[in-house]
């Protein structure tokens, strides 16, 4: 049975490839890219509550049994007293839920300026000129303000979704549970980072080594049509460098990062 797990959630390519990797390093964590429980709960979760034609068969109490069932097989090769670190974009719209599941678990939320997350897409796309990634639509491949608008649809958007849910679980009585890590900290300060979300999840601090880092998933990145999408750097350090979208996008996304405007945490969100 799975005694401790916690989440790693936020924005697309804000750093959470970056921090699973960096956990990982830590031999009683486990942790990885973006996996299929949180899908996999909503499957069940309709199925046995709700609507759903089986939901006479399950209480409260039944229905948390089940779901938690997934976690206990999916991570039963985690050993007792070992932590799991559980990553997907829509573990945010499911704060309350997984508050009823594991009451002491917390979110980490890795976030970034919209505007550079389209940037970086943008950057690996053209990388790749001769492959079509299954990160946009067909319908939006041809040009970049269609592929920007495929991806910040609110319901299906690669990124629309996400910042959709992160906005829901941030201004939710869930909020508690929100570590919100922002990408420049995390590349600028990774020790600092790492020893506040230790200090939080009541974790003995390990050492780790912010210059040997390694993570690479080219079986799952190249399903997607985007080789190297999950391919850590080994040394945690900024990389500057020049936009390669047009300066309009730029702008019209520069006020979406509402976790950096204090008077918009009234949850009282710890923002790393």
């Amino acid at each position: 049975m799975l005694e401790t797990v916690h989440f790693i959630s936020g924005l697309p390519r804000s750093g959470s490839t970056l921090l699973s990797a960096l956990l990982r390093q830590n031999p009683r964590f486990h942790t990885d890219i973006t996996g299929p429980l949180a899908p996999m709960c909503g499957a069940i979760h309709h199925r046995i509550s709700g609507t759903g034609e089986f939901s006479v068969l399950f209480d409260d109490a039944r229905c948390a049994q089940m779901l938690r069932g997934l976690f206990d097989s999916y991570y039963a090769h985690v050993p007792p007293g070992h932590v799991a670190f559980d990553t997907n974009r829509t573990w945010t719209s499911r704060a309350a839920l997984l508050g009823k599941l594991y009451p002491k678990c917390r979110i980490i939320c890795c976030v970034r300026e919209i505007g550079w997350i389209i940037d970086s897409l943008e950057r690996m796309r053209t990388k790749n000129p001769l492959k079509l990634s299954k990160l946009f639509e067909e319908s939006v491949q041809d040009t970049l303000y269609k592929r920007v608008e495929g991806l910040m649809n609110s319901d299906t958007g690669l990124i629309g979704l996400a910042w959709c849910a992160l906005r829901e679980a941030w201004f939710s009585e869930a909020a508690h549970r929100l570590i919100v890590v922002p990408y420049d900290t995390l590349v600028r300060q990774p020790e600092k980072a790492l020893k506040r979300i230790y200090q939080e999840l009541g974790e003995p601090w390990f050492p780790h080594d912010f210059n040997n880092v390694r993570y690479e998933a080219p079986a799952y990145d190249n399903n997607l049509g985007m080789p190297g999408l999950h391919t850590v750097h080994p040394v945690v350090e900024p990389r500057e460098r020049h936009a390669v979208i047009p300066p309009d996008l730029l702008t019209k996304y520069d006020k979406t990062h509402f976790w950096a405007h204090a008077e918009l945490n009234s949850g009282g969100v710890l923002v790393v």
